[in-house]
């Protein structure tokens, strides 16, 4: 009965091996796919980012899109929709991101409504907000704003129209020109830079966001 038992205590162990075994490889297989598919990111982080940033104080983001564009140089096209969530006015001098990388303006674009005519402007003279107000930056047709303003993060492609001036160079992963797999956007340390009109002062301070700012691509376009 000793050796009975002894033999299925063996038996056990190296079907429990066998388990972790097959555990491990399943593991292993899916971090390899993870990292062979650019611009991935698990539903977790996707709400964790969303729940983050549309809570965000004073400035939160509570609406974005973003795409591959095939007609702006290979850059990721962005739309965000900003609230102020604070006390007090404030007014958005500078969009923030990567490793001290920013930016003061965006360019206008097919917009009458906001600017005429087409052209670079600079950001803080369109974006003050008064406490629960909201405004948008959007970039080219096909997302929520279609053709108002052109906010590029990142690029491969240099564009004559796309310059430094209204370009954050700070995704650590841009879209995809796929329409099958078009990735996640995914910028580290986003953040603005803002005046807040506080009983009569005016205080410069930066909000950097402690969660990065991920959005979903759509399907690249022009």
């Amino acid at each position: 009965m000793r050796n009975f038992q002894g033999c299925h205590k063996g038996q056990g162990a190296t079907e429990y091996l066998v388990l972790l075994a097959v555990v491990l490889i399943v593991a292993l297989v899916s971090v390899a796919l993870l990292g062979f598919f650019p611009g991935m990111a698990s539903d977790s982080q996707m709400t964790q980012s969303k729940t983050y940033w549309s809570s965000a104080s004073p400035i939160a983001i509570s609406e974005t899109s973003a795409r591959f564009s095939t007609g702006w140089g290979g850059n990721s096209l962005v739309y965000l929709r900003f609230r102020n969530n604070g006390a007090y006015p404030i007014r958005i001098t500078k969009l923030l991101g990567g490793t001290n990388v920013s930016i003061s303006s965006v360019y206008c674009y097919n917009n009458p409504a906001f600017c005429t005519p087409d052209g670079p402007k600079t950001m803080s003279d369109y974006y003050y907000l008064a406490p629960g107000e909201e405004k948008y930056l959007g970039g080219g047709g096909g997302l929520s704003i279609a053709n108002a303003w052109l906010f590029v993060i990142a690029g491969d492609v240099p564009n004559s129209a796309v310059t430094n001036d209204y370009k954050l160079p700070a995704a650590s992963v841009i879209c995809q020109n796929s329409a099958a797999a078009s990735g996640t956007l995914i910028v580290n340390n986003f953040g603005f830079e803002y005046i807040q009109y506080m009983e009569g002062q005016q205080i410069t301070k930066r909000q950097v966001g402690v969660k990065p700012l991920l959005i979903k691509c759509g399907a690249p376009g022009g």
